[in-house]
């Protein structure tokens, strides 16, 4: 689960909330996606699903699977499932990135860009993701922040379509299946926590790769860090990251224009193989495409401490965060 960093949001978010319905914010979203503006009278009498989310985030994409299986399941009974995306990164401001992610994941229930973090503030929410369900009198009747509580939150939304009057309510729970980067994290063996690379938020950054113990990291080449990213100036920079978990992703955008980078991934040394994440082949090869997060590692097993390496081929790529699962 994230939490938001900003300070002037955190303190917004924190103020008395408005005794009016949060739903009324939705007026202020700044473009929607998958369906036509929705307002807080055309959803009288509905029960409403709001998650935040941002589409470059691990923890929301492992939600996913259910969220949207429930906006099918229940769609025809009276639930309303609004995703509202309230950008981490530079580029999940990009109303084009945004249409692309959703198109990629499979978000087909309406998306309600929230640029300016308006209804983030409306709700007093702090996190990516969260869950708000909403009665069909507008009354916020149950909270989850981060991933799990699914059966709980299923049972809810059960309860209030039943209340609002729907009848048929089905009493069995969905079945999901996650492929790839939806599977739930490795709890057990997850060790290294959410690493940021820009000067905003880095932590555990080295000088030299010689010597990493656990969840320390180093850069090598020529790199400019920034609030946010690192960029690439010159080909063959690489950058080396000692984790213990199941999976390593890293959040990159490629270079100026939209050019592609090519990357090469090592684990301990050698090719990844059988550890290869979906965005790598057993040799380690990829290429940055598209601005999104990029399973690089996935191991079969057992885990234990490991050196990962990074080599870009080309110049330009931003990379911002790691994450694990």
């Amino acid at each position: 689960m994230k939490r938001i960093i900003f300070a002037a949001l955190a303190a917004t978010a924190m103020t008395t909330p408005t005794r009016t319905s949060e739903l009324e914010s939705l007026r202020h979203a700044t473009e929607w996606i998958n369906s036509p503006p929705l307002t807080a009278e055309g959803l009288r009498g509905k029960v409403v699903l709001v998650q935040f989310w941002t589409y470059s985030c691990v923890n929301w994409v492992r939600t996913l699977p259910y969220v949207r299986a429930w906006a099918e399941k229940y769609r025809d009974q009276g639930l309303v499932v609004i995703g509202v995306h309230s950008p981490e990164f530079g580029f999940e401001h990009q109303p084009a990135n945004v249409r692309w992610a959703s198109g990629n994941l499979r978000v087909d229930y309406p998306v309600a860009m929230d640029n300016d973090f308006a209804i983030w503030r409306a709700f007093g929410n702090q996190y990516w993701p969260a869950l708000y369900l909403i009665d069909g009198k507008g009354r916020v009747r149950h909270r989850h922040f981060g991933e799990g509580d699914y059966v709980q939150s299923e049972r809810v939304i059960q309860d209030l379509l039943a209340e609002a009057g729907s009848r048929g309510v089905a009493e069995n729970l969905v079945s999901v299946t996650t492929p790839g980067a939806e599977a739930p994290a490795d709890w057990d063996n997850l060790k290294s926590p959410e690493t940021y690379l820009g000067t905003a938020r880095s932590e555990n950054r080295v000088s030299s790769d010689a010597r990493l113990r656990l969840n320390e990291w180093a850069l090598t080449g020529k790199w400019t860090v920034e609030k946010q990213p690192a960029v690439l100036g010159e080909a063959n920079g690489r950058i080396a990251y000692r984790f213990h978990a199941r999976d390593l992703n890293l959040v990159m955008t490629p270079g100026a224009g939209g050019r592609p980078v090519r990357f090469r991934v090592l684990l301990d040394g050698r090719a990844p193989g059988p550890s290869r994440g979906i965005d790598v082949d057993e040799q380690g090869n990829g290429a940055v495409g598209e601005p999104r997060m990029y399973q690089l590692i996935r191991q079969p097993g057992p885990i234990a401490d490991r050196q990962f390496e990074i080599e870009f081929l080309d110049p330009g790529v931003e990379v911002f965060v790691f994450t694990f699962g």
